[in-house]
Formats: structure tokens, C-alpha cells, sequence
């Protein structure tokens, strides 16, 4: 096993990380931005009240984008698992 090939396995993986993790950051990131904006509009500094707004946008949000990034995922391995034979040489 080369170099090259541990770099390509190591990028793939942070590639796969970076785009299964991306939908619910994002979602949790504008849901966050939206409650802040309430907050700052009506004064109210409970600190508390993020927290159910992002559970729950979250939780929608691996309902929508499950089986993508799922997907993704068994993509990857069925790749490593694939090219199992060329890494043991």
C-alpha cells in the first residue's frame, strides 16, 4: 500500500465526514440564527430556548436527508471493501 493510496482513502474519508455532517450543521445553523434574531426582536435572553428548536430541526433534518446520506456512506465502504484487494499488496 502506498502513500498515495492511504492520502486518497484518508481525503475520501474527510470528503464523506464533511458532506454527511453538512445538511443537519447547516440546518442547525440557520435555526440557530433565526431563534437569535427572535430573541434580539423581543428581548428575550433565555438561554434554554435554542436548545428544542435545534433538536427538532435536526431530528427533520436526518428524517429528509437519511437515506442521502446513508447513501453516501455505504458508497464509501462498498469502495474500501471493494478495493480491499489492492491495499494488501
Amino acid at each position: 500500500m502506498t502513500e498515495g493510496q492511504i492520502l486518497d482513502i484518508m481525503r475520501d474519508a474527510y470528503y464523506n465526514t464533511i458532506i454527511c455532517s453538512a445538511p443537519p450543521l447547516l440546518v442547525s445553523l440557520v435555526v440557530g440564527l433565526i431563534v437569535s434574531i427572535f430573541q434580539t426582536v423581543t428581548s428575550i435572553q433565555e438561554q434554554t430556548l435554542t436548545f428544542v428548536p435545534k433538536v427538532l430541526a435536526i431530528f427533520i433534518s436526518l428524517m429528509v436527508f437519511g437515506s442521502f446520506i446513508l447513501n453516501t456512506i455505504v458508497n464509501y465502504m462498498t469502495t474500501l471493501w471493494t478495493d480491499f484487494s489492492l491495499y494488501i499488496r
